[in-house]
Formats: C-alpha cells, structure tokens, sequence
C-alpha cells in the first residue's frame, strides 16, 4: 500500500523527479510516513490516499489490484496467441531465419523502452535506425508484427519468427483433386517399389484423361513425405522386415558372461575359388564356433558345405581344446538342426520328430541350446556376434584376400567380380587352409578392438585369455570325447545280428555291413550305432536307445566308402553326372515337344481325310504292266538263288 517518490517516478502522469513527487503529495495532501530502511529521511506515500486516476496509473505498473484497503497481484492477462505454437515454429527454423528473429527482437525490445518512456511513435521510428541498421519502415513493421502491448517479452524472439514459420499443409500445398490422390499412392506405395517419376508420369496421363488437377513433381513428393511418414512408406513398399530393421538394434552387454560360457557359431562361404581334394574347383564353407565374452574365433572346420560333420568336428576340437561351454547359440538351419547334434531339444522345427530318436550331442553334454531368432519371415544375423566377422574388416578381407590367394578371388557379389576372374585360378586346398590359419589367427590378434571386452585396448586374444584363467570351466571326460568323435544314427539289426550303415553311402548298391553274435536275435531290434565318420571300415559302437551300451561291432563287407566326406562327394559328382547327362540328352531332340506335337496334329487331320475320301481309284492290269517293266522279279530271284549255290559249294 506504500510507495516512495523514487518509485512513482517510473509511473505514467506522475512527475519525472523526486522533488515534482514531493511538490505533488503536498498539494494533494497524500498520507506519508517515514520510509523504514532509507537514509536521508525520505517518505512513502499511501496509495489510497491518491486520485482516482494517479491510482490506476501506479496499479498497472506495479501489475496490482486493489481489494478493499489491500493489494493483490494482478491476475495473469490470458495471451492472444499460443506460445507453445510460437516456439514449436521457431525449433522448426533454420539457423539462417532464427539469427534474424533475434534481430527484429533486440530492434522491437528498444522501441518499447522508448515507448514505456513516453516517446512517441512516430520520433521512435526514425530514433531506432540511427543505431541498428535497418530502415525506419522495418523498425514499423516488425514493431507491429510482434504487438509488445500483447506479448510477453520472451515470446519476442518466437513471435518475430511466426511470418517465417512453417505453415499448415493446408496452406502449403496445392489443392490436389483426391481421386488422383488416391491414384498416385495406390501406384506408388506397393511392394514392387516403382520409381517416383515413373508413378508421377502415369499420374500426368491419368490427369489428362480425366481431368484432375495435379501438383508439380516437387510438391507431390513434399505431399506425400508429409501425409505419409517415412516408416509407413517403408512398410508398405518394403515389407515388414525392412520397418522391423529401421527399429534401434538392442544393445546387449556381456556382464555376467564369462570366457567359454557362452559361444555361437555360423557358416561363411568363402569368395575363393579352390581346388579340392577330389580336384573339383568350388568356394569352400567355414563353419566357425566363436566366444561371445571376448568375440575370439576358437575352432573352425572347413569342407565343400554346411553339413553336420563340420558342425560337429568342430564343435569336438573346441571342447577338447578349451571345454565345455554353458550355453549355445545357432541358425536353426537344416545342417545346423540336425538330430545328430539337436536331437531331443525342444522347439527344433526341423525333420519329423519320432520318439525313439538318439538324443543329441549338445543335450547329452548339458548345453543349453539357444536358436537365432526369425523375425517377419527372416532370420536375424544380428542375434549372433560371430555375423560381424564376416562383414567389412572380417574373415572376407583377412583369407579371401590373402596374398597366397591371389588371383582366386571370386568378389564378394556379382557387381564386384575382379578383372582376373577365371575359375581356372583356383589356388590348391592345402594354400587355401593355410591362408585360412593364417587369416583367423589375424583375426584373434589384432589388437585395439573396440568391444566391451576389449576397451579399445585388448585383442580378442588378450582379452580371452585374461578371463579365461579365472573361469571355471567344465572339461569333457574320455567318455564325453568319445561322444563328440562318433555320429548316431539309429538302424535295425537283422536276426543274424548284422545291420547297415546309412553314412558310407553306397557303391554300386552295396553298403558297408557289420556283425556282432550279441545283437542276433536282440528285442527290440532298433538301436543306435556311434562311429567315427573318418574310420567307417573299424569298428562301431552300438547302444540301445536309451544310451546303455551293448557291444562293439565289426565291418563285414567294407564295400562302400570308409569315410563321411568321401561319400558326400561322391553323391555331389553323381548328381553333377546326372544333370549333365540329362542336359545332353534334352539336346539330342532337334525337335520340341509343341512341335511334334502339332505335326502330330497334322497327320491325324491327313488320316481323317482319307477316310472319308468317297472316290477310289481302281487296280488294271496296266500298272502291273508298267511295275513288270521297271523291274523282272523273277529274274532277280534266279540270280539269287544261283549265288547261294555256289556260296555253299564254296564251303560257307
């Protein structure tokens, strides 16, 4: 309720000065005290004790209203405008538009501290450009635009950016017909993804027909990125995995994870070409079992494919170099998923699960089996680390270009193919599996890797091997080895006690045989035989299905191959024969089946004719009399039989 004289001094139609104050509470008789806490014996005056008029005035400028004999804050004025809307626009800008908004705010702020001065609009106009360098009708325009009187102060900056906003799409685009709307994103927005132009162009025809109105090329494409978000632009032309991509990867960590607890493994063709064994030129594949603590490749096997002794022979050599590890992760693929190393894990979705299957490998050592997930019909390599090393900076540039390679290398697609292409380069398999040593051994040794393992700091060696020796880890026993050296497969025993193997394959029909005296005779007659699938001619080990071990047997007839792999590649080149015979033989018919077939036709339509032809010519004597000139029969019979005479006087 009191006020000083310094105070009324900033008030609208009081004096300029503390004296005119002074002078004016004298003449008016306002009600004044002693100020507390001002030196010099200055007064405060009661505001109640003023005009009418002088309280309104020191009202607004203290932003008060007066409630009886007492003085509350003015209640907030409701803004004409909506400040949240202001700065979205301004955050929209560039930094271009918001440097000059910070401009007119900084001239708009100065003519309103004139203005609160009481200098006039029209001397604050032509006062302003004097000190920033603009003209007086923009100081008017900008002034007028921003309206101090009706925005708060901080909101200048926003509001002198609104004419230079983003607008409404209704404002910015062009008043399209929808039909041809509806046109262009029906064309558009399918999974055969067309080009935009190309879609633009069947939209212009369609126009002309039928008479729509259309935008320009440019504002069609601003249109749709605004009416239809770029992920639902990648559904609808992608699919659903190529949206489930756009999502954030997950970030996973490996605390809790130790060396050896946790690997996975996948295949990697190789970009080489190289000589096999049996002199077949082929890229091999590389099945490689990798640590996901410290991402260090620990064993690999290579061979022609991804099959199930590659899987498990390498799988063999980790356990017996570093043991058993707590868990698994792979591609539920049909190599990969086989019963030989899966049987008996749930949710296998591969091959008819019967209930006197062997169990597998991996449940029999108490691994914990993990398949990759298969997100919108796709597999996700993502799930598995050892995907990055095969991509840039991987296995692709560390053994396919090897320099003992060179000249062999395939490229990594059909665009990327080298200069010296030619299968004819292939490189000897025993260069190859050296390069390939050479390259993973690379690959575990470079050092700064940036994992979460390694810090940038370690390689994926160092960094195994640090945690690997405080690990606790579990060693395969004699018994467990000889599990991963031998295969299941389960047969049916004769009465005689003899059975065959599946795995040799067969030669010309026959297979290997083999015979023990304690399975003549055995109920039931199902069990599975263990074996080396490297040493099929020795023995094997039989079990009953529920693993109990029975006997050993021997090889009766070894007549098929004495090992897995020589009988893999001799069904590859027997199919390779039969396919090339086959082609051969198509291309022995010079003549295609439509063809024949409408000659066929033709001579059916000939036969059908005659039958119904309705005038015969009839036999005369004349044309025997003309055949008897051309030819005497009975002569040429004479001379013959006078030939065989003598051919058999002559002794033959």
């Amino acid at each position: 309720m009191w006020v000083t004289a310094q105070d009324l001094i900033q008030v609208q139609g009081m004096p300029k000065t503390t004296q005119g104050v002074t002078k004016k509470a004298k003449a008016e008789q306002w009600e004044r005290r002693k100020a507390v806490g001002i030196k010099g014996g200055a007064y405060e005056y009661n505001i109640f004790s003023f005009s009418a008029l002088d309280q309104a005035y020191v009202l607004k400028k203290l932003n008060k209203v007066a409630v009886g004999e007492k003085l509350i804050d003015r209640p907030a004025k409701p803004l004409g405008y909506s400040s949240e809307h202001l700065w979205r626009n301004y955050d929209s800008a560039n930094e271009k538009q918001k440097a000059k908004a910070a401009f007119k705010a900084e001239v708009v702020t100065a003519a309103k501290l004139l203005a609160d001065q009481g200098v006039a609009m029209r001397d604050i106009f032509e006062i302003i450009p004097k000190s920033y360098s603009c003209t007086p009708y923009q100081v008017r325009r900008w002034y007028y635009e921003v309206d101090p009187s009706k925005t708060d102060p901080a909101d200048y900056v926003a509001k002198a950016l609104e004419k230079h906003a983003y607008r409404d799409s209704k404002n910015r685009y062009f008043a399209m017909t929808p039909a041809a709307w509806d046109f262009f994103c029906a064309d558009f927005l399918r999974l055969e993804r067309p080009a935009f132009n190309s879609c633009y162009l069947r939209l212009s025809e369609a126009a002309k027909q039928y008479g729509w109105s259309i935008p320009s090329r440019s504002s069609l494409r601003r249109k749709l990125d605004k009416t239809v978000p770029k992920p639902q632009q990648l559904l609808l032309r992608q699919g659903e995995h190529a949206l489930m991509r756009l999502y954030p990867a997950q970030q996973r960590t490996i605390e809790g994870i130790g060396a050896m607890e946790w690997i996975n493994g996948d295949g990697y063709l190789h970009n080489v070409f190289v000589k096999w064994y049996n002199g077949e030129v082929l890229r091999p594949k590389t099945w490689i079992w990798q640590d996901i603590y410290s991402r260090k490749i620990l064993s690999y096997y290579c061979d022609i494919s991804e099959n199930s002794d590659a899987i498990r022979l390498s799988l063999a050599d980790l356990i017996k170099n570093y043991g058993i590890p707590k868990d698994l992760t792979i591609d539920n693929t049909r190599a990969a998923a086989n019963k030989w190393l899966t049987g008996g894990v749930p949710s296998r979705y591969r091959f008819k699960v019967k209930p006197d299957d062997p169990k597998g490998i991996i449940p029999m050592l108490g691994i914990r089996l993990h398949w990759s997930s298969v997100q919108y019909g796709r597999g996700h390599g993502q799930a598995k680390p050892i995907e990055r090393a095969f991509s840039h900076g991987g296995l692709g540039e560390l053994v396919d270009k090897h320099p003992l390679l060179a000249g062999a290398y395939t490229g990594s697609s059909v665009q990327d193919k080298p200069d010296n292409y030619n299968p004819k380069n292939a490189v000897d398999v025993a260069v190859f599996m050296q390069a390939l040593k050479e390259g993973i051994d690379a690959f575990n040794r470079k050092p700064e890797r940036d994992t979460e393992a390694c810090r940038k700091q370690l390689s994926f060696d160092e960094a195994f091997n640090a945690n690997y020796a405080t690990t606790v880890i579990q060693k395969a026993t004699i018994e467990q080895q000889r599990l991963l050296l031998l295969h299941s497969e389960a047969v049916r025993v004769k009465a005689d006690g003899t059975f065959v193997l599946e795995a040799g394959g067969s030669i010309m029909g026959a297979k290997n045989r083999y015979y023990s005296e304690k399975l003549m005779n055995i109920s039931p007659n199902k069990v599975v035989i263990k074996f080396d699938p490297r040493h099929l001619h020795e023995k094997v080990a039989v079990y009953q299905l529920n693993g109990a071990f029975i006997c050993e047997a021997v090889c009766l007839n070894p007549v098929a191959f004495g090992d897995t792999q020589t009988a893999r590649a001799h069904r590859r080149q027997r199919t390779q024969f039969v396919k090339h015979h086959k082609a051969a033989a198509e291309n022995q018919k010079n003549m295609d089946l439509l063809t024949l077939g409408e000659l066929v036709t033709g001579s059916h339509e000939d036969l059908e004719m005659r039958a119904v032809a309705k005038v015969i010519k009839p036999f005369t004597p004349t044309q025997v009399k003309e055949q008897s000139e051309e030819f005497d029969f009975d002569a040429a019979f004479e001379q013959g039989l006078a030939r065989l005479k003598a051919a058999n006087e002559g002794g033959f």
